[in-house]
């Protein structure tokens, strides 16, 4: 709580010298609380929080759609960011790793050489399920899902990463620009969420037998977005199967406490995706139903360390157990440049990515 203060002379000193220190300053219980020149904004000095994530076992990665949106490429700057441009922003903010992008070459080779230059790898590819909305018999769409499983896995084979990241996307309705991804999206019955169970484990196993690690993404506009709903998958799965991916910005903007989810799932917890979320522009979604896509563009989504946003990632990086974390912190902050240009015109693309560099590197020491 603010207030302010009126200080005797030596307490001044002593209270000067504990912000040097870092020491805590007990006030008299007789201090006068009064309109005065000297602001105290804390009683207690409190230094950054340093996490101890292992530098052997932790990389940091960034996704381009800080840059250019994949699933709405109009979210973009005209003439449209060129993928060079977005590897070597990566690059200078002192990123390691990205997720792809429909700007990159589709030539593996081509790919490769472009990110080994930089010194950069793809940390993750995206694979879309349809258990609950696909016909057939249930061998034949875990088999389909299994087609587009195997493609990714060989795809990431090129690559030092082992993370697959899923999500169940039959009835989706976060890419429809006329749906509200909270009012809209899917409910399952008990029969889509056992076939969904099901096929997950089955393609968790099959990942896992091919050194890859299946991370489930709850997402906005699915149906699995709230934490009764992880709760769910993860006990209608096998630990050893299916893990769970940490998306702050999306457990936040549907509703959900990421810190609770990241102290529930601490041990299933395999990919993190950091995206804070701009409150105001939550609450205007929510007023007017916004959708997803309409969100972002209005821009939603920033990275951690940016002031505007408000969600609190120090606690949710302490319980993800630092010294026993390994794998990848991604930050994704999905923005449109055209409006985070408009909200600050000195702040590209590369400043928001320096931004939540610099953040990370003062909390968690990477």
């Amino acid at each position: 709580m603010l207030r302010k203060v009126k200080f005797s002379g030596w307490l001044v000193s002593v209270f000067i010298v504990s912000l040097l220190m870092n020491f805590t300053v007990i006030l008299p219980s007789n201090a006068d609380v009064v309109d005065n020149n000297f602001h105290l904004i804390s009683l207690i000095s409190k230094s950054t929080t340093t996490q101890s994530f292992d530098p052997e076992k932790v990389r940091l990665g960034i996704t381009p759609t800080g840059w250019s949106n994949s699933d709405d490429q109009t979210i973009d700057l005209c003439p449209p960011i060129p993928y060079q441009q977005i590897l070597d922003e990566m690059k200078e903010a002192e990123f390691v790793g990205c997720q792809g992008s429909p700007k990159f070459p589709e030539d593996i080779t081509e790919l490769k050489q472009q990110l080994d230059e930089r010194n950069l790898t793809i940390s993750e590819p995206w694979v879309g399920t349809y258990f609950t909305t696909a016909e057939g018999s249930n061998e034949e769409v875990y088999q389909e899902q299994l087609a587009e499983l195997n493609k990714q896995i060989e795809f990431m084979d090129n690559f030092d990463s082992n993370i697959i990241v899923v999500a169940e996307l039959g009835g989706a309705v976060h890419l429809n620009k006329r749906k509200d991804p909270l009012k809209d999206r899917p409910q399952f019955s008990n029969e889509e969420w056992t076939a969904l169970t099901n096929g997950l484990d089955r393609l968790g196993k099959v990942a896992r037998d091919n050194h890859k690690v299946l991370c489930y993404h709850p997402h906005v506009g699915t149906g699995i977005m709230t934490l009764d709903e992880i709760d769910r998958l993860m006990a209608g799965t096998k630990s050893e199967n299916v893990k769970l991916l940490l998306d702050t910005g999306h457990l936040y903007y549907g509703g959900e406490d990421p810190l609770v989810v990241a102290q529930n799932y601490s041990d299933r917890i395999k990919h993190v995706h950091l995206k804070n979320i701009r409150q105001a522009e939550l609450d205007e979604a929510k007023v007017r139903g916004k959708s997803f896509l309409h969100a972002i563009s209005d821009g939603i989504f920033t990275v951690p360390g940016d002031t505007e946003g408000v969600i609190d990632f120090e606690p949710i990086l302490e319980a993800l157990n630092p010294d026993q974390y390994e794998g990848w912190l991604m930050v994704e902050a999905e923005q449109d440049p055209r409006t985070t240009m408009a909200y600050e015109p000195s702040m590209a693309p590369l400043d928001y990515a320096e931004m939540a560099r610099k953040y990370l590197r003062e909390t968690t020491g990477l």
